[in-house]
């Protein structure tokens, strides 16, 4: 890995906990809107934020969730799954725009593994969590896309790294 990448990834992956840690208490159970998510725009510009982005979940995870190991595989996991399947479409969706609105969906759709661990975790219901989390999801992702795409109007992310 160059020097580079892994200075931006450490920056990302801080920028992540940093926002997460400011809004911590609606960051985290069945309720939540974790403003950070908005990161995971980056791999639209550039597949190689997903290490900064995947360590910033880690490390926020570890750092402020109660529930412990169970939300590092859960938790982490539907990040790498969620920002894996928004790299392979990019192959067919050419549209930055477009691509953004894919992963807003692709990210609220997978909640379904953050409900899951709710659940289990929990015992939250489990169908009624997935809509909650997902509706935050949606509204953070969302309200990334032009948020995102104006700060890459002047820091053109697909260059940082």
């Amino acid at each position: 890995m160059k020097v580079k990448m892994m200075a931006t990834s450490g920056i990302i992956a801080a920028l992540y906990v940093a926002v997460t840690f400011l809004i911590a208490p609606f960051g985290f159970t069945n309720i939540q809107f974790r403003l950070s998510e908005m990161f995971n725009h980056l791999v639209v510009f550039n597949k190689k934020y997903i290490v900064g982005v995947v360590l910033g979940v880690f490390i926020a995870n570890l750092l402020f969730s109660e529930l412990g190991p169970i939300d590092l595989v859960f938790g982490v996991g539907q990040s790498v799954l969620a920002l894996s399947i928004t790299i392979l479409s990019a192959k067919f969706i050419k549209g930055l725009y477009q691509r953004m609105f894919f992963n807003t969906l692709v990210f609220t759709f997978t909640m379904f593994l953050i409900a899951w661990e709710l659940n289990i975790a929990l015992e939250f219901p489990f169908l009624l969590t997935w809509l909650f989390v997902a509706v935050g999801e949606f509204v953070v992702m969302a309200v990334g896309i032009p948020i995102m795409a104006e700060l890459n109007k002047r820091l053109q992310f697909d260059k940082l790294i």
